[in-house]
Parts: structure tokens; sequence; C-alpha cells
């Protein structure tokens, strides 16, 4: 006992310097574990109070819209700004709200080349012909919660509408139409039938427009026939507008011509009626005289006719006894019957 009593003492010299328990060396031993443990635990608080509040706030820029949850509950939808949040209860989901855009039919890589995606482009038209048609859609989130909890893949739901929508409108039109004329109707058509669809199913989508990138056959030999039955189409269209800037310079001028014989014959009618009525009034004139004599006048229009008849003719007037010439010419034909006379 006495030897484990001296033992926990010590040396007197070294009690006074270092106190119980040993000399300095041992002291500083002692108090060096737990100042590094509240160090170490000091730092892990730090740390924690730093990435809980780290956490807490979150920004949403312009072009995005935050979806905020708690236990799988939605509680807000955030626009733009700087938001808090309860740390590990809430959660935040960012969704892309700007416009997207996709092709049908066809893919576009890095390096701006197209390629053809398999026969997703082939459609059957109401002639039951082939058609390869493509087509660029774009579109936007409108429902960010309805995106993100409606569905698990809603671009490619969306996807599948618009071949849907566009197989339902193709199969329409004959394949004439659906490569010239018909491209805009088309168009018109997928979009309204896609929006219904998007509207009935609600995946938080919207559909902002939809285009006819390109359409032809699908093999190498009918798109050279139908580039031949446009090139006819085109000659034709040709044809009639030259057919029509004829018309359009030769009736006028028709017109122009009928105009001018039409006053021509309705001057010439206006003539021979004027003269016809001369022609009456002259004859009443005569008439009135011939009701006055009727006897002289016969005589006069005898002389008057015969005159106009025979201008060269030697009329001879006899009373029965005497007859007498008219005019009275001389034997040799050179002098009148009054020369011969004298």
């Amino acid at each position: 006992m006495n030897g484990n009593v001296n033992f926990s003492m010590g040396d007197p010299g070294q009690n006074n310097a270092g106190g119980f328990g040993g000399g300095p060396g041992r002291k500083k031993g002692r108090l060096k574990g737990p100042k590094t443990g509240v160090v170490i635990t000091a730092a892990v608080i730090v740390f924690i109070l730093m990435t809980v509040a780290s956490g807490s706030f979150y920004r949403v820029d312009e072009q995005e819209t935050a979806v905020v949850t708690m236990f799988g509950r939605h509680i807000r939808s955030d626009t733009a700004g700087l938001y808090f949040k309860i740390p590990l209860l809430q959660k935040v989901e960012k969704v892309d709200t700007t416009i997207h855009g996709t092709g049908i039919g066809y893919t576009v890589n890095n390096d701006g080349q197209t390629f053809t995606v398999g026969t997703e482009g082939i459609m059957i038209t109401s002639d039951f012909n082939l058609i390869d048609i493509d087509f660029y859609m774009e579109y936007r989130v409108s429902d960010p919660v309805a995106y993100l909890y409606n569905s698990l893949e809603p671009e490619m739901i969306l996807k599948n509408m618009a071949l849907a929508a566009i197989r339902s409108t193709v199969i329409d039109f004959t394949v004439d139409d659906a490569i010239t004329v018909g491209k805009s109707q088309i168009q018109t058509q997928v979009k309204q039938k896609l929006q219904e669809a998007l509207a009935e199913e609600n995946i938080g989508i919207q559909v902002v427009n939809i285009t006819v990138q390109d359409a032809e056959p699908p093999t190498s030999d009918i798109v050279g026939a139908f580039k031949a039955v446009e090139t006819a189409k085109q000659g034709k269209d040709t044809a009639i507008n030259n057919a029509k800037q004829y018309q359009n310079e030769q009736i006028p001028a028709a017109e122009a011509g009928a105009d001018k014989i039409i006053q021509n014959a309705e001057a010439l009618k206006q003539a021979r009626i004027a003269e016809a009525e001369g022609q009456v009034a002259r004859f009443n004139a005569m008439y009135e005289q011939y009701s006055l004599n009727p006897l002289i006048t016969k005589q006069r229009m005898l002389y008057e006719a015969m005159e106009a008849v025979l201008p060269n003719a030697k009329v001879i007037i006899s009373d029965g006894n005497t007859q007498t010439m008219y005019p009275i010419e001389s034997f040799t034909g050179n002098q009148t019957g009054e020369e011969a006379q004298s």
C-alpha cells in the first residue's frame, strides 16, 4: 500500500509544478484530447449548418418554373427570383418553359446533317399511295406540375400523339395534294388534332407550331415520276396563264371593234331612215300635185322617166296633122333646126 501511495503521489517537486497526477508532460497530454474533440464537433456542426443553409435557398431563372413539394405533395410553383425552402423536408424541381423543337421523320446531328429516322415519316394517302412526309414541331411546357407528375416521359407521349395526328390527317388527302397544294391544310388539321389530344391527356405540354418540312414519294423512281408530273402541272399553269393573257388582250380589241361596227350600223340606219323619210315626203308632195291635175302630172312624170331612162332619145309630139321634132336638128347634124330656118 505504501508503494502505491508513493507511486501515485510522485515527486514533491513535480507535484508542485504539475499538480496531482504527474509532471508537466502528463498534464499536457490529458488536456489535448478534450480540446481536439470540441474543435472537431464544432467544425462538424458548422459544416452541417452551412450545408443546411445553402440548401435552404434556391434561385429560379426567367426561363424556368420551380415546383416545390413536401412529402410528395405539391406546395407551390415559383417563377424567376430567389426563394427559401425548408431543408430536408421540401424538394424543388426546376422545369424549362422555353420553346423547344423536334423533327418528326428526321433528325439533325450536331454538324447540321439531316438523317431519316427509319420509316417514321412514311404515311399512306387516301388513294392508297405511300408518301414520306417530315414535320418540324415546336412545343413548350405549359403546366410544370402536370409535366412532372402526370406522365413518366411526356416528350415521348407528345411525339406519339403527333404521329397519330399526322397519320389520321394524311390519309384524308391524295398523294398529289399531300405533296403540292394540300400542305397548309395538313398542317392546320394536324395542329388542331394534336392540341385536342394534349388537352385530353393533360401531360403539361402545349404545341406552339407544326409545319411540313418535306413531302415526297418514298422511292427514287417514284420521285422522278412525281417531279415529271409536277413539271407538267407547271407547264399547264403557264399555258393557262398565257391563254388568259391573250384573252385579256383580245377581248378589249374585239369589244372595241364590235362597238365600232354597231356605231357604223346605227349611223347607216339613221341615214337610211332619213332618206326614206325624204322620199316619203317627196312622194306625198307629188301626190298632192297629182291629185290637183292628174293628166299633166302623169305626162310630166312620163317625160321625166323617159329622160332618165333614155337621155339621148328623140321625142316627137304630134297633134294628128302636124309633126314636130324636138329638138329640131339640121340635116347635117351640125346645126339645130332654128339655125337652119334662119
